[in-house]
């Protein structure tokens, strides 16, 4: 008799659903550690039974121990993304009574020679025995940097170019890009500045890809400046006095610090956003909305993002179960500081 084919493989969720009990309790009951009561056990052994469900490798080998701790490895600067991601983190670990073990591995533009560094600091984790690791990174080559790691320990990469569909979780700078060039060719301009962040980092290079694609989708030409070599208002000062305004009309900077930047040097050489030019950023940073004049961006919710993350890597903690990738969709936020262009 041939074997029913099934959609997709059967979850501890659910066995849950099935037995009318939560994925945790289906956990304790493949585990042994906590109360399962007799009438409980029976339904879950029978769901089990209908649904056929076998327990991935990684709920066969959950600890029968935990320490109530999450190791948390942050690569790059700290900056308003990376703190607010560690701020959600923060928040959904307490509402789960975990506390976090964080190591911030700050690095310059060139970005060489982290990988010995966060290798330590993984090994960190595994030594006091976290129960599960967050790796935080705007860089490429997290792949190599964790190909060797033993699934026993779960693990979460937030990064903007995951490697895998599961056990991910990141913002979606391409289409942050793509929807401010979309904004700005919308009221009108077609002489867009991209003032890009730093090559070195996968934010940057997707929030200009999305650009390209934007400009080149409406038959526009690119014009991308590359100064920056961090996602500070230095660096956009620093483009703003080599950005020629009789050039652009527009701009989307790559975040709300070089747009800051950028708006205080040109206002310098008495060129003013609305009325000389229009101005886009991204992130939504608390400040933004105070600049002079208000800044229009691309809201990315990294507080969200980063509570997102605590609880896709609590559940498989908890389950074994890994969660799908989570992403962080941009919201255009309308100020004053976009308009139609003055000149055609």
């Amino acid at each position: 008799m041939a074997a029913k084919a099934r959609v997709s493989r059967p979850s501890m969720a659910d066995v849950g659903k099935r037995a009318n009990v939560s994925a945790q309790t289906v956990s304790r009951y493949f585990t042994g550690v906590g109360y399962v009561g007799a009438e409980t056990r029976e339904r879950i052994a029978a769901a089990i039974e209908e649904l056929g469900y076998v327990p991935n490798q990684s709920a066969r080998t959950l600890r029968t121990s935990r320490t109530n701790s999450v190791g948390v490895l942050a690569i790059g600067a700290f900056n308003y993304g990376s703190a607010s991601v560690l701020t959600g983190l923060g928040l959904a670990a307490r509402e789960a009574d975990v506390t976090l073990t964080i190591a911030q591995l700050d690095l310059d533009f060139e970005a060489k020679g982290w990988e010995p560094e966060a290798r330590r600091a993984l090994s960190h984790f595994k030594s006091v025995q976290v129960d599960g690791v967050v790796v935080s990174t705007p860089l490429p080559g997290v792949d190599r940097l964790l190909q060797d790691w033993d699934q026993s320990t779960p693990l979460i990469t937030v990064s903007e170019l995951p490697s895998s569909d599961e056990g991910t979780a990141g913002t979606h700078s391409y289409a942050a890009g793509h929807e401010a060039t979309l904004h700005l060719i919308g009221l009108g301009h077609r002489e867009i500045l991209h003032v890009a962040g730093p090559v070195t980092r996968n934010e940057a290079l997707e929030r200009e890809r999305g650009y390209r694609a934007a400009m080149e989708g409406a038959g526009l030409s690119p014009h991308v400046l590359h100064a920056a070599t961090d996602w500070s208002s230095v660096s956009g000062f620093q483009a703003g006095e080599l950005a020629d305004p009789a050039t652009f009309t527009a701009v989307f900077a790559s975040n709300d610090e070089i747009a800051l930047g950028f708006l205080s040097a040109m206002e310098r050489r008495g060129v003013r956003a609305p009325g000389d030019f229009s101005i886009v950023g991204v992130d939504d940073m608390p400040a933004a909305a105070y600049f002079s004049p208000p800044l229009t961006t691309m809201r990315l919710d990294f507080r969200a993002l980063g509570m997102a993350t605590f609880k896709m890597l609590h559940h498989q903690i908890v389950t074994g179960e890994r969660g799908q990738h989570y992403v962080v969709e941009p919201e255009l936020v309308l100020r004053e500081s976009t308009a139609p262009p003055a000149r055609t």
